[in-house]
């Protein structure tokens, strides 16, 4: 068995599969927490839409993939949060509004123009062969940032989950740290999509969140106990991906749905 993991790590497309999908995970799992808990966690789900519909816009029109998506989903990110704040639009419609929206309009970019090839197919279900060294460089960078974010500003950021009344009344910046969280969710989703997917890209977010709630009752512990699941969850899920012979995306999320229903039992236990 051993062996068989290390000619699997032998191929350098699942050495930076696995390097940014567990830094990938890390941050979503981290940045999910927060989602969740403000009832944001389909945000995920919306803003890989935008990044797909950015994508195959991208395509059509020969310029980078990446260089172009990013700008355009944080624009979406921070858009969506300014709708849902200052209408009488809110939460999940705001997402759905924008997210159908975008996919729509990919959509028929990519028909009238080179169609639904491989490299759009890519993004839309997931690839661990479109990893580059640029896409590891990127989730090394927002990992280091996600994770001073949520070292430096705790306390701040706790604020900001829970009352986002009381901190702004202490002087919190409200919208500042929420339009930070919107950014780097805009990011990790590019980033994730990559491998998981547009349409599994959000399990990331929501799945390892929940579990860690189902037994941790502290922020603190669901934080850390969300980036633990997160990240073995992603790890056993593209070695058995590779010994299976099965999609990387599906079989990540799946295992994440597994670890849910195990911690939901563990937690009936506990209360019980």
């Amino acid at each position: 068995m051993i062996e068989y993991i290390q000619t699997m790590f032998s191929y350098s497309f699942i050495t930076r599969a696995l390097i940014v999908g567990v830094l990938v995970s890390l941050c979503a799992a981290l940045l999910g927490v927060s989602l969740v808990l403000k009832k944001y966690s389909m945000i995920g789900d919306g803003l890989s839409h935008v990044a797909f519909g950015a994508i195959a816009i991208a395509t059509a029109l020969g310029f980078a993939p990446m260089k172009f998506t990013v700008p355009v989903v944080a624009v979406a990110a921070v858009l969506l949060l300014r709708v849902s704040e200052s209408s009488k639009i809110k939460g999940d419609s705001a997402i759905a509004m924008i997210s159908t929206g975008a996919l729509a309009v990919g959509i028929l970019a990519a028909s009238m123009t080179t169609g639904m090839n491989t490299d759009i197919n890519s993004y839309l279900f997931g690839s661990i062969l479109a990893m580059t060294e640029e896409d590891v460089a990127l989730s090394v960078t927002l990992s280091l940032i996600v994770i001073a974010l949520f070292i430096v500003f705790y306390n701040k950021i706790f604020a900001v989950t829970f009352d986002e009344t009381f901190a702004a009344a202490t002087g919190t910046k409200v919208r500042l740290y929420n339009t930070l969280i919107a950014v780097l969710t805009s990011v990790t989703v590019v980033l994730g999509m990559r491998m998981m997917g547009a349409l599994l890209i959000s399990s990331l977010i929501i799945f390892p969140s929940l579990s860690a709630m189902r037994v941790c009752k502290r922020f603190r512990s669901v934080i850390i106990t969300a980036a633990a699941i997160s990240v073995f969850c992603f790890t056993t899920g593209i070695i058995v991906s590779y010994i299976a012979s099965t999609p990387t995306g599906a079989t990540v999320a799946v295992i994440n749905i597994c670890a849910f229903l195990a911690f939901a039992l563990v937690g009936r236990f506990i209360r019980s």
